[in-house]
């Protein structure tokens, strides 16, 4: 994990690929043992871990920013925790729609290298701009200020990353998918952001939120029936209040894929972001 963090790809910004704040006790890990770093996370892979870090080094090779302050210098010397914050960019074809992903972590840690990195490789090489949010650990109201920060910062600066926000998703595992799931209910601007539209999709996997409104956003919602975290009748009293309001919601169940399955690779959750990927293209072409 040191040598991730010390790779000169990376530089300052390398500390914020692992999950917490201070990741010095980890240096010592191996890669093969990343899962040790999560322990909310299971299906971690380390073969999905290295070849979405590969991409990152090869796009800062070919002379690519990657990462992305949202917050400005003063911002964080008034809130120094918001040093620990930022956009990793994978980047999709120039002007396609954008998605940000909110990794989870139960609010102790952010989990990038499973269930953020590996999820927006997979949507760069369908070809739209994939963010992946580092926030604030410690407080869920945090995390989705943060969330909405970024949102309001890549609507700002959309023009100079060439992606476009109309249409824009939101994807979130666990803690993260409260976040989406807050956004998708109250909008950017009741978090301090800017008064912007909802994500036009809002990815929602294994959380037991509950929470729903008339005017939530499209949502295409994910579980596994033996996660040991959250409880699926939870998550099916949410999908059908959802459908009760007229929302627009795809529901995929499975049996044991577990908690924090991330992509589901070796599982039978494999495939499921190709499912939530077709369920935002609808949306898009609505």
């Amino acid at each position: 994990m040191g040598d991730i963090v010390a790779h000169t790809a990376f530089g300052e910004f390398g500390r914020l690929l692992l999950p917490h704040d201070d990741n010095t006790r980890y240096y010592h890990v191996p890669l093969r043992n990343v899962a040790s770093l999560m322990p909310y996370h299971s299906r971690v892979k380390p073969d999905d871990v290295l070849a979405a870090l590969n991409d990152m080094i090869d796009e800062v090779g070919e002379g690519n920013k990657i990462f992305y302050d949202y917050y400005t210098e003063d911002q964080k010397r008034q809130n120094p925790d918001k040093k620990n914050t930022g956009l990793f960019f994978f980047r999709g074809k120039p002007g396609a729609p954008m998605a940000i992903i909110c990794p989870g972590g139960g609010f102790s840690y952010v989990g990038s290298l499973h269930e953020g990195f590996p999820l927006a490789r997979e949507l760069s090489k369908k070809g739209y701009n994939a963010f992946v949010i580092r926030y604030r650990i410690g407080s869920g109201r945090w995390a989705t200020e943060d969330l909405a920060a970024a949102i309001s910062y890549l609507f700002r600066q959309a023009r100079d990353l060439q992606v476009d926000t109309g249409g824009y998703s939101l994807w979130g595992g666990s803690a993260g998918a409260r976040m989406v799931g807050d956004i998708a209910r109250d909008g950017v601007s009741a978090y301090g952001g800017d008064n912007l539209p909802k994500p036009a999709a809002a990815v929602i996997a294994y959380t037991g939120q509950a929470a729903y409104s008339n005017d939530f956003s499209p949502a295409f919602i994910t579980v596994a029936a033996n996660d040991p975290i959250v409880d699926i009748r939870t998550v099916e009293r949410r999908v059908a209040n959802l459908k009760g309001a007229g929302v627009d919601v795809e529901y995929k169940r499975y049996e044991h894929a577990g908690h924090g399955f991330g992509l589901g690779t070796g599982t039978e959750a494999e495939g499921w972001l190709d499912l939530a990927t077709r369920f935002w293209e609808r949306q898009l072409e609505r």
